[in-house]
């Protein structure tokens, strides 16, 4: 009895995989997915997908560079004084700044003056 029901799996799976009449040509078919793919490709623009690949290549660095910069600080962390420490000295770094371009109206606006010609240098 299980010969039988063996059988007519393999009957039915026989019909289903080529019907009457009709071979299943391996390289015909591969044929025509090749035009197709090739046809899609012809209608890419290519001076496009150079700026796009530009543009991912960027990002891409961006987040190695970021992954980087996140292990050397998580590191950091890890020594006991030396967190505190850059806290002191970015406090101190500041102060400083602030001390030789804010003290006074001149270097205000002298400060003001040099951000405006950068803003108009680089952006336009």
């Amino acid at each position: 009895m299980s010969d039988e029901s063996s059988t007519q799996v393999i009957d039915t799976d026989a019909t289903n995989a080529a019907p009457a009449g009709e071979s299943v040509d391996f390289g015909e078919r591969y044929k025509d997915i090749l035009g197709k793919v090739n046809e899609t490709l012809d209608k890419v623009d290519w001076s496009q997908a150079g700026r796009i690949g530009k543009v991912v290549g960027i990002f891409a660095a961006v987040i190695v560079a970021q992954i980087l910069i996140k292990g050397i600080l998580d590191t950091i962390n890890l020594l006991p004084i030396v967190p505190g420490l850059l806290e002191l000295l970015g406090v101190v770094v500041v102060g400083q700044w602030s001390w030789k371009n804010l003290t006074t109206g001149e270097k205000r606006s002298a400060l003001v003056t040099r951000i405006q010609s950068l803003r108009k240098e680089y952006l336009g």
